[in-house]
């Protein structure tokens, strides 16, 4: 609660310091699709993927909570990760939901750039929660002797502090650079929520050094997390080349495969959504492409790691006997 109320009053200082450079005050969404006939139809197809991510992060956050036996390294991380998924959902699908049976797609700068900055700061703390997770399969495979002393809570809980610091710094630069720059022309913004690229191309001032502070961002965090992730895996795998016997193999892969997914999913959307292929087709191609970082991900991750997990099934069996005694 307090950190929530610090960054609203973070984001409040910033936004008074720099919204007398812009004309604008607020911001118009052009939305997902301009086709009046597709607008009910779309609403209820997000509306169900937004109750499944909600129902979904929260009955594994639950069930990891309740359950002592999901009390280690692996299920804290995991819990941590449906965290972020769910505040992800919260940030962006309500009002992109609203935006389907509103007339006028209107958000304030200042809604848009708390938005914004929530937006930035999750992306960015999945990013460096899902290299943790890679180190933590690591470590269990390849050095499985020292495993409890090499992921105590304390190291774990030091990892996620490190995720969440570093999304909160990324987010900062990130609303920071975009309210220095000056809105007094267009305020539509053709999207269905406050993204980067955008706003950069609604602003009348010059955004070079914006967009290479932006492109500088978030090749460093790319770049690090995937080196991590890569190297992690590079060596669970020579590890497991070693590994003569089937039984070997297998459990490898089941402890190795479920955030195999969630990786190739969160990075792999990531990276289509802002390779451009042409400067005037961009915009359209991102915000088709956002959906699956935005919406699929979020609902697909709890899934993963409970459909193809035999503990998150134990516990959900514990649990439901439980409710029903």
């Amino acid at each position: 609660m307090c950190y929530q109320l610090l960054t609203s009053w973070i984001l409040r200082r910033i936004v008074m310091a720099m919204e007398n450079d812009s004309s604008v005050t607020e911001f118009i969404f052009l939305g997902f699709t301009d086709q009046p006939q597709l607008q009910l139809p779309l609403f209820f197809l997000f509306l169900l993927n937004y109750l499944v991510t909600v129902v979904g992060n929260l009955s594994l956050i639950y069930l990891i909570c309740l359950n002592s036996h999901l009390h280690t390294p692996m299920y804290f991380f995991i819990f941590n990760l449906s965290f972020i998924d769910l505040c992800h959902s919260l940030v962006i699908t309500p009002k992109m939901l609203l935006n389907f049976v509103s007339e006028k797609n209107i958000i304030s700068f200042t809604e848009c750039m708390t938005q914004l900055f929530f937006f930035c700061f999750f992306v960015h703390s999945e990013c460096y929660v899902l290299t943790a997770m890679a180190y933590d399969r690591y470590v269990a495979i390849c050095k499985p002797l020292v495993y409890t002393v090499t992921m105590s809570p304390q190291i774990c809980s030091l990892l996620m502090f490190g995720s969440y610091v570093m999304g909160f710094a990324g987010a900062m630069v990130h609303t920071g650079d975009m309210v220095r720059l000056s809105f007094c022309d267009s305020n539509i913004i053709n999207h269905y929520m406050c993204d980067i690229f955008p706003l950069l191309q609604l602003s009348c001032s010059s955004t070079y050094a914006s967009e290479l502070v932006d492109s500088i961002i978030v090749s460093t965090v790319v770049i690090i997390s995937g080196f991590i992730i890569f190297t992690s895996y590079a060596l669970i795998l020579s590890s497991v080349l070693h590994v003569s016997s089937a039984q070997g193999w297998s459990k490898a892969f089941s402890t190795c495969g479920s955030h195999i997914v969630t990786v190739g999913l969160f990075y792999g959307s990531g990276l289509f959504t802002h390779l451009k292929t042409s400067p005037s087709g961009s915009v359209d191609q991102g915000k088709f492409l956002s959906v699956f970082y935005t919406n699929i991900v979020p609902m697909l991750n709890p899934l993963i790691y409970s459909l193809r997990n035999k503990d998150v099934k134990c516990a959900l069996e514990k649990t439901l006997k439980r409710i029903i005694n």
